[in-house]
């Protein structure tokens, strides 16, 4: 791992932040991409300061031309991209019937549109450097699979992520390029501080433990899918979730 160099979006916080420190442990070579350009910075600064090479970069993940600048930062700083995580997303939360077409879109640009460009501009840019082993990691959802209220924009997106990972690595195969992704159930992460504490305890209680998924334990998957040891796992998206797909009562 310690020849691998990667891109995380949205890895200022959450579950691209902890991943980032989780790959880090592997001394992976990191550029912590995120729209927050000060909080990428405090971690890519926590890691050097741990003696983990890292860097800072502010991109928008709906912006074609911002992944094409943040592929030749990422060269320019450390010689080669072996890897992207493609974990930048958000959620707007409204019914139907009252989303009006800026809300959809917003969702699917971000959530959806980056996966395309981050896909395509990466695995791109790693042919052209002639690197071996090339890894996508995509981060899809349990809302990929399964249907709820007031997330029409987001179950569009995150369905597609889950095909756009099984498209892209019978694509990408020929170049040794694997593309996989994850499936997290609710995590506890930042996303859900708005929430009272009656609507945490019940999304909670989805889950066969009957709590938030803890974002390191998401970070724990992503790591081992850019690993060697996960070489013969391709176009999968892996539930991380636990049990919410597998149960309902």
């Amino acid at each position: 791992m310690k020849q691998r160099v990667i891109v995380i979006t949205g890895g200022a916080s959450g579950i691209g932040k902890e991943t980032a420190f989780k790959l880090a442990e592997e001394n992976v070579k990191l550029v912590i991409a995120d729209l927050n350009l000060d909080a990428a910075r405090k971690v890519a600064q926590t890691l050097e300061k741990d003696g983990h090479q890292a860097r800072a970069f502010k991109m928008d993940v709906s912006k074609e031309e911002d992944f094409q600048k943040v592929l030749e930062f990422t060269v320019s700083e450390f010689g080669t991209i072996t890897g992207i995580f493609n974990n930048a997303g958000i959620g707007i939360q409204k019914p139907l019937l009252d989303m009006d077409y800026d809300t959809y879109k917003k969702v699917i640009e971000i959530d959806q549109d980056s996966i395309y460009f981050g896909t395509r501009l990466t695995a791109k840019k790693m042919i052209e450097l002639g690197v071996e082993n090339g890894v996508i990691v995509n981060t899809a959802s349990i809302y990929g699979y399964m249907a709820a209220q007031q997330s029409y924009n987001y179950h569009a997106a995150k369905a597609a992520v889950v095909m756009m990972t099984k498209a892209g690595a019978i694509e990408l195969a020929e170049h040794n390029i694997r593309v996989v992704a994850v499936a997290p159930g609710f995590v506890d992460t930042p996303i859900l501080e708005a929430l009272d504490e009656e609507v945490k305890a019940h999304i909670a209680s989805q889950h066969m433990r009957k709590k938030l998924i803890d974002p390191k334990e998401i970070a724990n998957v992503v790591r081992f899918l850019f690993s060697d040891e996960a070489s013969a796992i391709n176009g999968s998206t892996i539930a991380v979730d636990d049990g919410f797909l597998a149960f309902k009562q």
